[in-house]
Parts: structure tokens; sequence; C-alpha cells
């Protein structure tokens, strides 16, 4: 069935917060928000994975904002930020989004949490401007060679049908419903918790206006062992992992905690690739004290 496009200005209407921001980056209109104490001078920045966007961190942000400055934003291909005109979306293109953004916003240092594709921006983030990061939270993250779990089958069918031309170009017409409720069943342990909202808001930014487009660019690039660089990377920093991840093994929580020399690893027990968003309860208070410690 073809979905069409959703304009970005209709999205707004539904998906932008009394709080969101809009800050031009490369001539693309980044989605923010900047919450809680202004006058903290290192806030918590917040990076999502692939096919998300800031919403992942809403429970979580609720709360740490009462004492911290949080900033979360879509980065590029994602959300309401959408498609960046390079079709770059390598982690060197990532690194330097971030890192103009922080400029903008004049954020000389921070906390940096991402999780699974924001995770591997953000240790490649702390590995290229190791000062500008004060501790380091790794949620699921990117960064080894892995095969992927049968939670990341909606990413599989996206990676494979992407690389023949005649379904490249379908997918930017084509969005069946199932494939996008399955990868967000694949990314939750607990069903349960998923709410009809959360899938159709993933439906939403998927139909965004570019961003079917990006997600196949982004996918067809090929998973990357980084773990040379991991091992360099030097800051402080919390791993934090899904017990029941089905998209990222959980063996490569324990290769992080060997590669990084100033780590801790933190296991969720019945949670999936997302446990800040689907356990927020348990990682809002292990985040708080390893960044207030």
């Amino acid at each position: 069935m073809i979905k069409f496009d959703i304009p970005v200005e209709k999205l707004k209407k539904k998906y932008a917060h009394p709080e969101s921001k809009f800050i031009e980056v490369d001539g693309l209109l980044v989605h923010y928000r900047d919450e809680g104490n202004s006058l903290n001078n290192i806030p918590l920045v917040l990076i999502h994975g692939t096919s998300s966007s800031l919403h992942t961190w809403d429970v979580c942000t609720e709360t740490w904002k009462k004492s911290h400055r949080v900033i979360r934003f879509d980065i590029p291909a994602f959300g309401l930020t959408g498609p960046n005109k390079e079709h770059d979306y390598s982690f060197k293109h990532y690194v330097d989004f971030v890192n103009k953004v922080l400029n903008i916003l004049k954020i000389n240092k921070c906390y940096l949490a991402g999780n699974s594709l924001g995770g591997g921006i953000a240790w490649e983030f702390a590995y290229a401007y190791p000062n500008r990061v004060e501790k380091l939270i790794l949620l699921d993250a990117m960064g080894y060679d892995f095969k992927l779990g049968k939670g990341g089958i909606g990413f599989k069918l996206i990676s494979v049908f992407g690389k023949i031309p005649i379904a490249n170009i379908s997918l930017n017409y084509i969005t069946p419903y199932s494939i996008v409720k399955k990868s967000v069943e694949g990314v939750y342990y607990d069903k349960s918790k998923i709410k009809q909202e959360t899938i159709d808001r993933y439906i939403d930014f998927t139909l965004r206006k570019g961003n079917r487009r990006a997600l196949v660019e982004r996918l067809i690039i090929p998973l990357e062992d980084g773990s040379s660089r991991i091992k360099e990377v030097k800051t402080q920093t919390l791993i934090i992992w899904g017990e029941n991840d089905e998209l990222i093994p959980i063996e490569c929580a324990y290769k992080f905690q060997k590669d990084l020399p100033n780590s801790q690893l933190v296991i969720i027990k019945n949670s999936g690739h997302i446990p800040m968003e689907e356990s927020p309860e348990e990682v809002i208070p292990v985040i708080e004290n390893f960044i207030s410690t």
C-alpha cells in the first residue's frame, strides 16, 4: 500500500512541544529541546537511535530536568529534523553534526548519553573530542561488528531491499505498517509496554518527508567494528544494557566493558534494546547517580 510523505509542518503541529526549538545546522533545521536548569554548566546531552527521535527520552527527561539541564535533538535522517543535503550518514558526519550543535548552543562540556546508533555517535564523539565530554553513557550502543538478532527484522528487511534498485525505489513510497510495528516490538522485551501512540509516532516519523530515503541510505552503510578506537576512549563511562536485547547482543556490552579502561556496566533485567524507554524507572536513578557523583 502506497504511503505518501507527511509534510514536516503537519508533524510539527502534532509532535513539537512548547519546549521545542529549531536551529539551523548546515542548512538543516534541527529540532531540539533544552530543558531544566539553564544555569547548569555541564548539561546532559541525549542522542537517540535509528528510526527514533528525541521523544525516546521523554520519561527520563521529566525527572532529570528537575535538577539538571537536559538537551536532546532529532539527529539527521530522523524525527522532525529529517535528511541532510549531503546524504551522508556516516559516524564521522554525525560526530561533526553533534559538535556543531554544541557550538551553536555554546556548550563547552557535557555529560553525553546515547542509545544504539546514538551510543555509537556518543563514544565516537568522546574519541574525537575528549575534552568536551565530562562523562559518557552508552545504552545498548553500536561499536562492534555483530550479527543482527531477530529483533532487527525491520532493519534487515530495509537494509536488504534497500540494495535492490526496484525495491529501493519502492521503499520511498511503500512502508508496511507490519514492518514498523515488528521493528518496534523487536526493541522491546516486554511487548505489553508498547503503546499504540508509540507505534504511531515511529510510523509518522518514518513518513516524514525524506526520512524513508534517508533511512535506506543510513542502513546500507556496512556495520563497522570500531573497537580499535573504543580502546582509546579514556572518558569515565557508564555502560547500560538491556539483558534481553534482541538487536545488539549483550556480548557487546562486555566488549565495551573490557575495552573501555574507565568504565562500569549495569545490566537491566527484563528489558530490551531501548531500556531508557522500556525501563525508565531503573535507568533514571542509575544515570542520575553516575553524573552526580
